[in-house]
């Protein structure tokens, strides 16, 4: 539940004028951060989730969402309402600090994925869902860079549409699209070539 001193910033902004709940809770917070506590309150649990995906243990995963809402916090005044969901916002900084931290410690990234994801994927390159097929797959997006890898993961992993992709990545939706398709279409051979290697 959000404090009382929220609900009431929120009641004034959200009265007064077009500003959707969201919306008028960021920008009480950015008049008083100690209203951020119920932003905090209400995407920890799926901030957390995205950053246990990508790393390999919840330990980890709890100090880093940590700092992507101390950054979030502290950055908080630069953020503007251009009509994308706050979320989008917290995911970026999330794969920023994420990133950081990989360069920083040469820490290697965790691949957590559930067998549906595989079998959206190899769908989605037009061949036969069968087991070897996906650790073909499987193989493939291990190797991928990071960049192309987080886009895969975002679509295919978290089912996110092209235009938060986009917000999040900071890129324009038809190169979100283009760049997707293009990993897709190197995702494909390479797939092939490790069946034929027996992988």
């Amino acid at each position: 539940m959000q404090p009382i001193e929220a609900r009431t910033a929120m009641q004034e902004l959200s009265g007064s004028t077009n500003y959707s709940r969201e919306e008028a809770l960021i920008l009480a917070a950015q008049k008083d951060l100690q209203l951020f506590s119920a932003l905090y309150e209400k995407y920890y649990g799926q901030i957390l989730k995205f950053v246990y995906q990508r790393v390999t243990t919840k330990e980890d995963a709890c100090d880093i969402t940590q700092q992507i809402f101390l950054q979030a916090m502290l950055s908080l005044h630069k953020y503007e309402i251009r009509g994308f969901p706050f979320s989008s916002w917290l995911y970026r900084i999330a794969l920023n600090e994420m990133n950081q931290l990989f360069r920083k410690n040469k820490k290697q990234r965790g691949i957590n994925l559930e067998e549906k994801h595989l079998k959206t994927i190899v769908e989605e390159l037009g061949e036969p869902g069968d087991e070897e097929r996906e650790n073909a797959v499987l193989a493939v997006l291990a190797g991928l860079q990071e960049e192309d890898f987080q886009l895969v993961e975002m679509r295919f992993f978290e089912y996110r549409p092209f235009k938060e992709i986009a917000e999040i990545l900071n890129i324009s939706e038809a190169n979100a699209k283009m760049r997707l398709y293009r990993i897709l279409e190197k995702i494909k051979p390479m797939a092939e070539k490790n069946l034929k290697k027996g992988l």
